[in-house]
């Protein structure tokens, strides 16, 4: 174990204490505050200097009316449609709404004419907008007073309550859970890809620079490989934390100078007990402060590190494996593909069926397959699980580590002392039998 220990120090110092580590640990956190900061002064800016777009609006019918918005300004007059599009090309006017004479029952052939592709924002006012109008003279020419049918209309607020073992009633928003299992998973995923791939390149690199030969006369080519996912791992975590803090505080300097406040602090000042006294049970404020208050936080962030080192750890020793198989990292893409589907799996598993439904049987085996479970039962997570389906998965997780572990050693036990030699899956699978 002492043997482990000094590979851990030395892959871990030797990477802290470079240039390019301390270069991207700093600037990183500068550029998203950055970034964040010019955005935000941009969005201001805007809303200190509003302005109108004006779009003419040709309606062949004299029938339909689109009101204008805090953006949009609709100009309804006798100018001709050419007189309309010569308009828009010189810059006159933002766009052209041509409404042909037609038919309501079938209404065809309205067109939007402009300058650039109109957003999707735009598109849907201008869709309902007309929609509304259509709507409302078919019911008066069905003799049904559209003003009465509006005052019968009613908005229905579905509000989720979850209902746990001990009987305690929670509300829920699958909005915010949706938030925090999709960023918990793509963090992960990033996190597996980017250092992983640190593993296998310090592995090639030790390779072919024959260093590897003198140390495996006084270290095993397990201890040595373990050794190094756990120091490089190591790594990653400290400029993740560091990345953290800096961003955060830099981010709080940042909005607090454009005189904005962080979603922290307002959820600090909602949820302060004299507020939520004060307001009603059924406002949306209230209820979003208690979405907030109920989610376990301290539960997520224990279940994040779990996965987030054994998805390390486990996708580690299989690219420290495919390092020690090949002697360049342009070689390294044929094997790539295995670990690769995986990963690809997961996190496409994680949009299409785990943040959709958690609790459908293939968002089940998704979070209880090791290959997958890193990032698709961080999804389910956030939702809230039995505890049954978390037990099985990071059983099955480190499990999952330990298999992995035991092949990727014996591939590197192999091939870390080979060079020259053309490998294929057929030669590994070789290595596999015979070590």
């Amino acid at each position: 174990m002492d043997k482990v220990w000094l590979v851990i120090k030395r892959e871990y110092l030797s990477r802290v204490q470079k240039k390019s580590f301390l270069l991207a640990t700093l600037l990183t956190p500068l550029i998203f505050p950055a970034i964040m900061g010019f955005f935000l002064w941009i969005a201001l800016d805007d809303v200190d200097r509003p302005y109108l777009s004006i779009i003419e609006v040709v309606d062949e019918n004299n029938f339909f009316f689109i009101e204008s918005s805090e953006q949009y300004a609709f100009s309804f007059s006798n100018t001709s449609f050419e007189d309309a599009k010569r308009m828009v090309r010189e810059g006159e006017r933002f766009g052209l709404i041509y409404i042909p004479t037609l038919d309501i029952s079938n209404p065809k052939g309205i067109t939007y004419y402009s300058n650039s592709t109109p957003s999707m924002g735009l598109t849907s006012f201008i869709e309902g907008s007309l929609k509304r109008r259509i709507e409302e003279q078919k019911l008066y020419e069905a003799g049904i007073d559209p003003d009465i049918l509006d005052a019968y209309r009613t908005k229905v607020n579905l509000q989720t309550v979850t209902l746990d073992f001990s009987g305690e009633e929670k509300i829920a928003d699958a909005t915010v859970n949706y938030a925090l299992g999709f960023l918990a998973g793509i963090m992960i995923y990033i996190f597996i890809f980017i250092y992983g791939n640190q593993i296998m390149q310090g592995v090639i690199e030790e390779k072919s620079s024959r260093i590897i030969e003198i140390l495996v006369s006084s270290i095993r080519p397990f201890q040595l490989m373990l050794g190094k996912i756990i120091g490089i791992g190591a790594v990653g975590l400290t400029q993740f934390l560091i990345w953290i803090i800096l961003i955060g505080t830099l981010s709080t300097f940042v909005i607090g100078y454009l005189g904005l406040q962080m979603p922290q602090q307002q959820l600090m000042e909602m949820g302060s007990a004299e507020l939520n006294q004060q307001l009603p049970t059924n406002s949306s404020l209230y209820q979003a402060i208690q979405v907030i208050q109920n989610i376990n936080f301290f539960q997520l962030i224990l279940t994040f590190i779990f996965y987030f080192l054994g998805g390390y750890l486990l996708y580690g020793a299989l690219f420290a494996a495919i390092g020690a198989a090949i002697d360049a990292p342009s070689e390294a893409q044929q094997f790539m593909l295995p670990i690769t589907i995986p990963l690809l799996i997961a996190y496409l598993g994680l949009f299409i069926f785990v943040l959709d439904d958690p609790n459908s049987k293939a968002s089940f085996w998704l979070s209880i397959i090791p290959f997958t479970s890193p990032i698709a039962m961080m999804g389910r997570a956030s939702y809230g699980i039995p505890f049954s389906d978390l037990l099985l998965s990071m059983s099955l997780l480190v499990i999952g580590f330990i298999f992995s572990t035991w092949i990727a050693g014996k591939i590197y036990r192999i091939g870390i002392l080979i060079h020259g030699t053309k490998i294929n899956y057929k030669t590994i699978w070789k290595w596999l039998k015979s070590a």
